[in-house]
């Protein structure tokens, strides 16, 4: 299994680049990044500076969307740090949350990801793609063997599918074993119905890891509050498929949707950190489920039946107050055990 690292591109920009960087000596071997232009630093521009300060870390946005960058401008980005630094970024795509709606703008429709997943990888590439209204467009400056894998955000149906049919990689935001399965399955049973071979989608969960000295009740509280924004984030996307669905679908699992009923709106200025006021009403029974929280043990355990679901990288969110701490946590008492058994 590899290992990721997620981070905001919160300033100063030198901070994001040396947790990267420490992440790079423990074991991980992706780094990821929100991509908010509003919120937070330009992530690209961060990117240069990871990649010309670690020597293997593949980068990428967890994730960007195709309306808040025109889709040749992002492909250029992607193929320019490929030919500087030798094809170690991945291009993670979704719907849009913060990034579009921060700015007045709706998540992307299907169709819109579609085709845009289609023009950056080929562009990135060095093939040609019709930008739409029949202008056919190629880099005449990439080099042959440039490549750009797409890996698509999801969680409703017809999102999996997509995922499926047409994406190089499936990430998942959130760790639970239940929801990991059920989707798991929907990628790859989609892949295999395009004529695809399931195996070669590869599958990434990402969610927050928090790392106790015990599993004491203090312990855990004090974890699960530096932890529980993070269901208020996946409320978001949650909550637009209540809207599309109906909160009692047999097209989503109520194990998703269940806990957004008392959701009562979200302010985006606490997007993503610890204390988001906006999370009071994600359960305990949420973090524990979505995240990785506990002692070693209880992180080995879960991420071993993790693996065992078809999970290819696990990515760590990083935001709490212990961020130096997970990393070398990870990287000395739970990669080695977990790569090793």
């Amino acid at each position: 299994m590899d290992f990721g690292l997620v981070l905001q591109t919160d300033p100063p920009a030198s901070r994001v680049v040396e947790l990267m960087r420490r992440a790079e000596r423990n074991g991980f071997r992706y780094g990821w990044t929100f991509d908010s232009a509003v919120l937070w630093q330009e992530p690209f521009v961060i990117y240069s500076q990871i990649l010309a300060q670690t020597e293997h870390l593949t980068v990428g946005p967890m994730v960007t969307n195709p309306s808040t960058r025109t889709w040749e401008v992002t492909a250029s980005t992607f193929a320019t740090l490929n030919d500087m630094f030798g094809n170690r970024t991945v291009c993670g795509i979704g719907r849009g949350d913060s990034a579009v709606r921060v700015a007045g703008r709706k998540p992307n429709t299907l169709a819109r990801i579609s085709e845009a997943m289609k023009v950056i990888r080929a562009l990135a590439s060095g093939q040609e793609a019709d930008l739409g209204g029949g202008t056919v467009v190629k880099f005449p400056w990439v080099e042959p063997g440039a490549h750009l894998p797409v890996w698509m955000a999801a969680y409703g149906p017809k999102a999996l599918k997509m995922a499926g049919e047409e994406a190089d990689g499936f990430i998942l935001q959130l760790a639970d074993l239940y929801l990991t399965e059920y989707m798991v399955k929907a990628v790859r049973d989609a892949a295999a119905a395009a004529g695809r071979d399931p195996a070669e989608v590869t599958v990434c969960v990402a969610a927050p890891a928090y790392v106790t000295a015990d599993d004491s009740p203090e312990a855990l509280a004090h974890a699960r509050e530096q932890c529980r924004w993070f269901g208020g984030m996946v409320g978001n996307h949650v909550a637009d498929l209540v809207a599309r669905y109906g909160e009692q679908s047999d097209a989503v699992p109520t194990a998703l949707t269940d806990y957004i009923k008392a959701r009562q709106g979200y302010d985006y200025a606490h997007h993503g950190r610890a204390g988001n006021p906006d999370t009071a009403f994600v359960p305990d029974e949420i973090v524990d489920r979505f995240c990785l929280i506990g002692p070693v043990e209880k992180h080995i355990e879960k991420l071993t039946a993790l693996r065992e679901l078809g999970v290819d990288q696990f990515a760590v969110y990083d935001m709490h107050d212990a961020q130096e701490a997970v990393i070398d946590a990870y990287g000395r008492e739970v990669i080695p055990v977990v790569n090793f058994r």
